[in-house]
């Protein structure tokens, strides 16, 4: 079954430029035009990635985002013509896995598509190995046939990206990472400056699993060159 794909933006030409773009590819693509109609789309079909725009009427991207991910973990990439760190920043702390800047590069889109689509099918893939493995470690425990991360016994709501940074970190307890290497090893790519995007999501996974993520024991940053998780 070809991967369905929902397309929101008010400017129905950028929407059907998308959509043309993802169709050559073999993606299905719906259509919204405003961020209610996307939450719509989303309950009434079966999406496994959005695109979506942020100043929209009605209901604006990231506040559609924000209701998204109280339900859904499929992968969001964000689409703005606002371009300032700051704005991506505020994105991916809404929920988005990416950013893309209008005007966007039709190749680089489609290939960001692609890439979440792998990550997110792979760890939602009921084919995985049976094999369980445990990665222990304190109150944390992830459980690799099921790509879910436990906390004190009850699992915790990770995306389909913050799942991939924390199997990594769970793998190489102690080790430290830089940014760029956590970036290419999870987003599969090369990235320029992508210490934003890496720290908004090792923040966000802070709120989720640390008792006190202004004092983080697990997830700790090491100043000058990254983050590792703390073995305990």
């Amino acid at each position: 079954m070809n991967e369905c794909i929902l397309v929101v933006d008010d400017d129905r030409e950028i929407v059907k430029a998308i959509a043309i773009l993802l169709e050559k590819e073999g993606y299905v693509v719906l259509r919204a035009y405003d961020g209610l109609e996307a939450l719509d789309m989303l309950a009434s079909n079966q999406v496994q990635l959005l695109i979506m725009d942020v100043m929209m009427p009605r209901l604006d991207g990231l506040s559609a985002v924000m209701k998204i991910r109280e339900k859904r973990n499929l992968p969001i990439i964000v689409l703005s013509a606002k371009s300032e760190d700051s704005d991506k920043v505020l994105g991916l702390s809404m929920g988005a896995d990416d950013y893309v800047t209008k005007p966007y590069n039709p190749q680089e889109l489609a290939a960001r598509v692609k890439s979440h689509l792998r990550r997110y099918t792979r760890l939602g893939d009921i084919h995985a190995s049976e094999q369980t493995e445990e990665l222990t470690n304190g109150r944390l425990c992830f459980r690799t046939n099921e790509r879910v991360l436990y906390a004190d016994g009850e699992p915790v709501k990770l995306t389909a990206t913050e799942t991939k940074i924390m199997e990594l970190l769970m793998r190489n307890l102690g080790r430290v990472f830089p940014a760029e290497e956590i970036y290419r090893r999870v987003w599969e790519e090369e990235a320029y400056a992508p210490e934003n995007t890496v720290m908004v999501h090792i923040r966000r996974i802070r709120e989720k699993i640390e008792l006190n993520p202004k004092e983080p024991e697990y997830l700790k940053v090491v100043w000058g060159i990254g983050y590792k998780m703390e073995k305990k």
